[in-house]
């Protein structure tokens, strides 16, 4: 067919959600697989020859024209959809249904430790978790997994490509290495310099406004709010002699 690309580019370009290789051969029923392989193989390379606003992305099992990110701030400003938000609890739902499905609402449970039947109904509202039927056991628990839409949402294009549990943690350790290294190149600011007091002299101990007057560490005041300079153990015993010389009427001569 001649005009096969023409023909399967229009229907992409109509189609709401991404279309398979079975949806296309039923509206085409003259074409094979392997042609709507190569013809999609030649739209992706048009687009990205021509460097288009768009590009053809395979996702959730099928093919879908999408536009590229560096296009979103002025789409934004023409179509400004409600964020999807998910709590906290969802999302954990969520990760262990895509990793263990398909699973039962008493194994999510058993892993999160907490009732869960509110938040599955809620990612069943919200399309990203099914039910795919019943489990023959006592009581014929419900059994679920993810849709078709959970896969559109992340940019997957099927199960397979969700990270490995390995993947995930050489991501934690990367990132704390990189914590890690920032703390370690970040210059501190320069400590002030401490004078630290003189030792007194027990035979002619100082005048009381000689002590009020006394030079104290000035580390609070140049350092920033957030920072604090603890004096060093030197400086406490002097400071302590000092007090007990004013308060104690033995060491001053009285």
């Amino acid at each position: 067919m001649d005009d096969l690309k023409n023909i399967i580019e229009s229907l992409l370009f109509v189609s709401d959600e991404p279309l398979g290789l079975q949806q296309l051969k039923k509206i085409i029923p003259e074409i094979d697989n392997r042609q709507i392989r190569q013809a999609m193989t030649d739209l992706a390379a048009d687009y990205n020859r021509r460097q288009t606003s768009f590009h053809l992305d395979e996702v959730a099992g099928g093919y879908q024209l999408r536009t590229r990110p560096a296009y979103t701030e002025w789409i934004s400003r023409l179509v400004q959809p409600k964020p999807a938000r998910l709590s906290k609890a969802a999302l954990e739902t969520l990760a262990i249904t895509a990793y263990k499905q398909p699973v039962l609402r008493a194994d999510i449970e058993h892993i999160r430790g907490v009732d869960s039947g509110g938040t599955l109904r809620l990612l069943i509202e919200r399309n990203l978790i099914r039910i795919l039927g019943r489990k023959e056991i006592p009581g014929r628990p419900l059994i679920y997994a993810t849709t078709k839409l959970f896969l559109e949402i992340f940019g997957l294009k099927d199960l397979k490509e969700l990270p490995t549990p390995a993947e995930i943690e050489s991501l934690g350790k990367n990132e704390g290495t990189v914590n890690e290294a920032m703390v370690t190149h970040t210059p501190l600011p320069p400590k002030p310099e401490q004078t630290e007091p003189e030792e007194p002299d027990n035979s002619q101990p100082p005048a009381p406004s000689e002590i009020e007057t006394e030079e104290k560490p000035a580390a609070v005041e140049n350092q920033p709010d957030d920072t604090i300079t603890l004096p060093n153990e030197k400086d406490l015993d002097a400071a302590s002699r000092e007090e007990y010389k004013k308060d104690d009427p033995s060491e001053t001569g009285g």
